[in-house]
């Protein structure tokens, strides 16, 4: 069983930045896929960002490309999603997943508490 921890959530002002953490325990991190979600009050979590096991493959939705940043440090068991230039429209629960690497689709297997990011305009 995985366990997932997000923080960095918080309130900042529009055009601010935050970096949220997902540290994870109880699994080989290098055998997931991990990734960022998120739900906004009175929507449906959607799809932020994606991570192949080793870094090298990232995935970001539309809303989120060339503004957010996935990475990871395997060393650390630890995924980081990097957001600049956040908008009042980015204000969510974030969710960290992981989804085990021998599947190419399908749901995540595992998933965070999620954090709070709140962006005031």
């Amino acid at each position: 069983q995985v366990q997932l921890v997000e923080s960095g959530g918080g309130l900042v002002q529009a055009g601010g930045s935050l970096r949220l953490s997902c540290a994870t325990s109880g699994g080989t991190f290098t055998n997931y896929r991990m990734g960022w979600f998120r739900q906004a009050p009175g929507k449906e979590r959607e799809f932020v960002a994606t991570i192949s096991w080793s870094g090298g493959t990232t995935a970001y939705a539309d809303s989120v490309k060339g503004r957010f940043t996935i990475s990871r440090v395997n060393a650390k068991n630890t995924v980081y999603l990097q957001m600049n230039s956040l908008k009042p429209e980015d204000t969510a629960i974030y969710y960290c997943a992981a989804r085990h690497s021998v599947r190419t689709s399908g749901p995540y297997d595992y998933w965070g508490q999620g954090t709070q990011v709140t962006v005031s305009s």
